[in-house]
């Protein structure tokens, strides 16, 4: 069994590292090797001394090491993007307003914009709106750089419409903030432009946007996942797995309520990012055979998005709508479900994942709620039998959680963007790994926040730009995201001692 997870664990770490690769020249499977060196020692150990407990030092040494080792070698192989993300005012040193910077081998270097169409260009920055000093040539981007003069949605808004006027949709307009802290606009040639494509290759680019939602796909992946968490279940409740008409029907409710849970979080992302004429696929589900090393018959579901954030709100209402809705349904399933459960005496090693004897003093929110359905009869010295929907609930709880882990490409990683901007939240989802591995150390009871410590340091703490990632949010989002932080540490914080005395558990 250990070869076949340590097997799962490879392919899911290679598809992230694939991910990672793109940004370095380091080669994929070197990448690979590294991150999957610390589970190769740790099997191999468990191969020849058994059920003996490896030493700390052959944990903790493999594991840093290989971390930084893995670190290093994406920086030392990095590419550098090429919209320039570190800025300077360029009227400085001497160099004239409105100028035209260009190198030396400017006439062998393909050009975005010939010189006729610069002139062009000047003419979109209105002086009083965004004083364009200088344009940068890039072989793959032109940057303008100047002071900006208005609201920063104003100097978008603005120059994006006059960009479009001079030079319809050749060019994707995004709006950053430099290193120190001045805004510029990056001119990025849109690979979808109407004039940069023939008439055949229009055709089946016209014919690639009707079927990016490919629902036949999505909907074979649903029946698919249907089927494989019904028949989890068995394995769940601690009996044989068999696929039979017995088997399905006693799993179907727990199927069907983590599968909503799901549906519902992906739909989120999927509708407000059609809501904000976003390209993105239908929801996709994973479905997994169910086997001991996971039981819960599917990896979960995701959407892919296919153009760009328009800004920084649409951002944070697509990273946070997945969560939020997700939780909206997960909350009830989960009182009702644990409403429904019974009490069972409390085993002398609680397991977080032993849903036959669960112990909710693992987590705050699944502790307050437990108390709220269940009352009286929870007490130290008791633990819950779950009913099938609760057990969906408390792992739409953990899939609430892991999404809003402030890293990346993850939900939450985009809240935080979106609310402090790319480079601080890159920041902010680097300290949040840090505390992560921490708190793995010092929970050892909670043997999933190394897992997700482990995947998160694989994750690149940085994702893409908003096409505006200069307009910050309003209040009432910073609010919210605020809030989606704190359900965050509810679900992942084990019950202090004090609230533990106080709700008699």
């Amino acid at each position: 069994m250990n070869l076949i997870l340590l097997f799962l664990l490879g392919i899911i770490t290679y598809f992230i590292v694939q991910r990672v690769s793109s940004v370095t020249r380091t080669p994929t499977w070197l990448l690979w090797l590294v991150v999957m060196t610390p589970a190769f020692i740790w099997n191999g150990w468990a191969l020849v001394k058994g059920d003996e407990k490896p030493p700390p030092e052959l944990f903790i040494i493999p594991f840093i090491g290989c971390l930084l080792l893995y670190w290093f070698l994406i920086q030392w192989g990095r590419i550098s993007p090429p919209p320039a993300v570190n800025s300077s005012a360029s009227s400085e040193e001497g160099q004239s307003p409105r100028g035209v910077t260009e190198t030396a081998n400017d006439a062998v270097t393909p050009r975005p914009i010939d010189k006729a169409e610069e002139s062009s260009l000047h003419n979109c920055f209105p002086w009083a709106v965004y004083y364009l000093q200088n344009i940068e040539l890039r072989p793959q981007a032109v940057i303008c750089r100047g002071q900006l003069r208005s609201k920063p949605e104003v100097a978008y808004q603005t120059i994006k419409e006059n960009i479009e006027e001079k030079f319809g949709d050749r060019f994707y307009v995004v709006f950053q903030e430099g290193s120190n802290n001045k805004p510029f606009f990056v001119l990025v040639p849109n690979p979808q432009s109407r004039s940069n494509i023939t008439k055949a290759e229009s055709s089946q680019a016209k014919l690639a946007q009707e079927t990016v939602t490919r629902p036949v796909l999505a909907l074979g992946l649903v029946i698919a996942t249907f089927f494989t968490t019904a028949f989890a279940w068995s394995e769940l409740a601690d009996k044989p797995v068999q696929f039979n008409l017995t088997s399905l029907i006693a799993g179907l409710p727990y199927a069907v309520a983590l599968m909503a849970i799901l549906g519902v979080h992906e739909l989120g992302h999927y509708l407000t990012a059609r809501r904000y004429r976003i390209q993105a696929t239908l929801p996709y589900f994973i479905p997994v055979i169910p086997m001991s090393l996971f039981p819960f018959g599917t990896f979960g579901a995701f959407i892919q998005i296919r153009s760009p954030i328009p800004n920084r709100r649409a951002l944070f209402d697509v990273g946070i709508a997945g969560p939020v809705c997700g939780f909206v349904v997960a909350l009830p399933l989960l009182i009702w479900g644990l409403a429904h459960s019974d009490v069972v005496p409390m085993l002398p090693k609680p397991n977080m994942f032993n849903f036959q004897a669960f112990d909710p003093s693992f987590s705050i929110l699944l502790a307050l709620v437990s108390k709220l359905a269940i009352g009286s009869n929870l007490t130290p010295e008791t633990a819950i039998k779950l009913h099938p929907v609760a057990v969906a609930g408390c792992l739409g709880m953990v899939v609430t959680a892991f999404n809003l882990m402030p890293v990346g490409q993850l939900d939450g990683g985009h809240i935080i963007h979106a609310m402090f901007g790319q480079r601080t939240g890159a920041a902010i989802g680097q300290l949040a790994r840090i505390l992560l591995l921490l708190l793995s150390f010092t929970q050892p009871q909670l043997p999933y926040l190394m897992v997700w410590a482990i995947i998160l340091f694989l994750v690149p703490a940085t994702d893409e730009p908003a096409l505006n990632d200069v307009t910050e949010l309003d209040n009432r989002r910073d609010l919210w995201g605020i809030l989606a932080m704190a359900l965050l540490l509810l679900i992942i914080l084990p019950v202090p001692g004090f609230l533990n005395r106080a709700l008699n558990i």
